[in-house]
């Protein structure tokens, strides 16, 4: 492989992990609540109904996120889409931690989950738009390893954190409560990832649609190396051809939705029978309630 192929496949691969790491938040925002729910819902007196909106509005935030994701994006750059995702997702963590009643919890939740569907959208749009062709589909694959990793992390700092205080409801370090600093951890991987991607550069294609086709021309010598105009000139044609979409797209000739659209429905709602967001929110709970120690649910829930 030659040195430049080689150094411009290591620089692809440093700049989609670092953009990767909104999937290790998505992740970890998904799953820190699990260890948590019990030991929040006796500190808030929060009825079954309330401490369901706390765990399940996080979801409505992920779509009101990714519905917004691409318009901010496509306004202001897909770098500066995922600071504000960045942003989010420390806000986020330090005010479910110190939130002082259920609804404040709830909204700092939402908050959260809107973070989650930013980096939902920007994220792996981003990796694709910078990656070389034959590295796109490994490149890609990082935000689904990355949202894996940070569930995986934050299941296993529920763990650690509630064996460490001996429960949940017990107070860690500072006096704070063990469930507050589940959410709390959140906030050093956010300040991460901001700098992170403060440190790479923006996208190629956005670039050329704003006119800056030479700061395009630029980064893609790095990622690609050699003569990069005909390249320019093909995003250039893309862009071109690009329209604004809207709800007639979905639509066939005869007014009804187009098959690959229901395809796209039924796959959503298998997914949901699948029942894995139970598991990723009620896991420990459902431990617990079959017989099994705080500690030993966490365990459980890790392996």
């Amino acid at each position: 492989m030659p040195e430049t192929t080689r150094k411009a496949g290591t620089y692809a691969v440093l700049i989609s992990g670092a953009a990767a790491l909104g999937g290790f938040l998505f992740g970890f925002d998904t799953a820190i609540i699990n260890g948590a729910i019990l030991a929040l819902a006796k500190a808030f007196n929060a009825s079954s109904w309330l401490t369901g909106l706390a765990v399940s509005l996080a979801l409505l935030g992920s779509a009101v996120g990714a519905f917004s994701a691409g318009p901010i994006a496509d306004r202001y750059g897909r770098v500066k889409a995922m600071v504000v995702a960045a942003g989010l997702f420390a806000v986020s963590a330090i005010g479910s931690g110190f939130a002082i009643g259920i609804w404040d919890f709830i909204f700092w939740r939402l908050l959260g989950g809107i973070a989650v569907g930013v980096a939902s959208v920007i994220a792996p749009a981003y990796i694709a738009e910078c990656s070389p062709a034959q590295m796109r589909g490994r490149l890609g694959s990082l935000q689904q390893l990355a949202i894996v990793t940070g569930i995986f992390t934050a299941l296993l700092i529920d763990y650690f954190i509630a064996v460490s205080a001996g429960s949940a409801e017990l107070p860690f370090w500072f006096g704070i409560a063990a469930w507050r600093w589940m959410f709390l951890t959140e906030a050093l991987p956010a300040v991460m990832y901001g700098i992170a991607v403060l440190m790479i550069p923006e996208s190629p294609r956005y670039l050329v649609a704003r006119g800056q086709e030479q700061e395009a021309a630029t980064i893609l010598s790095k990622l690609l190396g050699g003569d990069v105009s005909s390249k320019i000139a093909e995003i250039r044609q893309t862009i071109g051809q690009d329209r604004k979409p809207n709800l007639s797209d979905l639509l066939g000739r005869n007014g009804r939705l187009l098959p690959i659209v229901w395809i796209g429905i039924g796959l959503s709602i298998l997914q949901q029978f699948v029942g894995i967001n139970v598991i990723f929110y009620y896991s420990s709970v459902l431990w617990r309630a079959v017989g099994f120690s705080e500690q030993d649910s966490l365990k459980l829930t890790v392996n």
